[in-house]
């Protein structure tokens, strides 16, 4: 699981009235330059820099709430488009996906997962968890090993693709590892390289701003 996500964002002020405001999510730490809400079991963070940066990271929802959670999305922002919708499924995944862009231009997904149900009414708890964040690096093989080293799996014993989109974790959650300059599904805006931190299941990942994996001495 991704315990917590760190990204950064010249749009702090923004991005806490999107997040909290619009999509009415907790609070969990506000600074002058750093800002933690919680979604489900994950914590994002975003921290504040000069310059403009964007990601591509997506939430996990209930399966059964897709539809739901499409209408108060749409009743309060839009939503991205691709040939002629505003939704796909993904048989591989067996999921419902939409997108948006955030306050920061980050490209959004929300994942409805069919075999995941919540039931009652949509609340701030029907945002499981953070299931996908985007490392783009220059080097996709290197990374790609790094990440297998450290116990993050390739999807169904697949190969490292160093100009392809690469699938790396388990069940509902994924490292989405990709070369600079390759189209963001749903979004007009090609994949840049800018540093990021997680913590998968107690692991640190950290990428520089040249999309190198920083170690850390333990």
């Amino acid at each position: 699981m991704i315990e917590s996500a760190t990204f950064y964002t010249n749009q702090l002020k923004a991005m806490k009235r999107f997040y909290v405001d619009l999509l009415e999510l907790d609070l969990i730490d506000w600074t002058e330059h750093q800002l933690t809400i919680r979604v489900g079991e994950s914590k994002l963070t975003f921290v504040e820099t000069e310059q403009p940066a964007f990601y591509h990271f997506a939430f996990n929802i209930p399966g059964n709430q897709f539809s739901m959670m499409k209408y108060f999305i749409k009743d309060r922002l839009s939503l991205n488009w691709e040939d002629g919708r505003d939704e796909v499924y993904f048989s591989s995944f067996d999921a419902d996906s939409m997108y948006f862009e955030d306050a920061g231009g980050n490209i959004v997904e929300l994942i409805g997962r069919r075999k995941r149900d919540l039931f009652g009414d949509l609340t701030k708890e029907s945002f499981l968890n953070i299931s996908e964040v985007g490392i783009v690096t220059p080097d996709v093989t290197k990374v790609g090993e790094q990440l297998v080293d450290a116990g993050i799996p390739l999807r169904k014993g697949t190969n490292i693709h160093p100009e392809e989109l690469n699938f790396l974790g388990r069940g509902d959650t994924y490292i989405v590892l990709v070369p600079p300059g390759r189209r963001w599904y749903f979004s007009k805006k090609a994949s840049e390289v800018y540093p990021l931190e997680l913590s998968w299941d107690g692991e640190r990942i950290e990428i520089d701003k040249d999309g190198n994996w920083i170690h850390h001495e333990s």
